[in-house]
């Protein structure tokens, strides 16, 4: 199936856990090299596109071979500002500005360095392959959840125990990779039914923290060695 798949990376410039960490040198190149060069070595992406409001992550996006044919508007680039009308915006600028119009969007994070080119071809593949709304990215999980509720605590799920091997593996999405028919984001980020890839838990590391940073950059040190 030949369809037009764009790479949006949100990389804005504020940070306060970790200060410019998405150019932060990691293991000698900015942070968000990695996943630049990454989505690079995937085939059918289109085009790879980081949205961002600062000045230095413009430059250092297009020195690793990404697009950067805007600058997102800062009232979009705050703390509160959630995912979907950064897409939202990117989409538009290319339409309005290019007459340039993807059958779907490829959201991934500068804050996913270990995230491997193969595993989004994965879910790319199995996206044209089942003509999916969406795909995330996720793990499986079989814990046990509780909710504060009236000033105790009750069971949230499962709502019925069953031995370990009988019961039902939730899953929880990893925040790595989503692809998105351009026509859902109209409405929403995600379909309503979703078709999932299921990852490993040491396959993605979303870096909000320096013990984050840390345990990354020893993993890609590691592999550099």
């Amino acid at each position: 199936m030949n369809k037009k798949i764009i790479a949006i990376i949100p990389a804005r410039g504020g940070s306060k856990g970790i200060p410019r960490k998405n150019i932060k040198d990691l293991a000698g190149k900015p942070m968000i090299a990695y996943i630049i060069e990454s989505v690079k070595k995937v085939q059918g992406v289109d085009r790879v596109i980081v949205s961002t409001e600062d000045e230095e992550i413009y430059r250092v996006a297009k020195k690793y071979g990404a697009e950067a044919p805007f600058m997102r508007p800062i009232e979009l680039a705050q703390d509160e500002v959630a995912t979907l009308p950064v897409l939202r915006h990117a989409v538009k600028y290319l339409l309005e500005n290019e007459n340039y119009s993807p059958d779907y969007v490829l959201l991934v994070y500068p804050t996913s360095p270990l995230l491997k080119a193969d595993r989004i071809q994965e879910i790319i593949d199995l996206g044209l392959e089942k003509n999916s709304d969406s795909v995330i990215s996720g793990t499986y999980d079989k814990g046990h959840y509780w909710i504060e509720s009236d000033g105790g605590w009750e069971r949230l799920y499962p709502t019925e125990l069953r031995n370990r091997q009988l019961a039902k593996s939730l899953f929880k999405e990893n925040g790595a990779i989503y692809l998105i028919r351009t026509s859902i984001l109209e409405k929403q980020l995600v379909a309503d039914k979703t078709d999932i890839f299921v990852m490993d838990l040491e396959e993605n590391i979303d870096v909000d923290t320096m013990e984050d940073f840390k345990r990354v950059e020893i993993i890609l040190q590691k592999n550099n060695q």
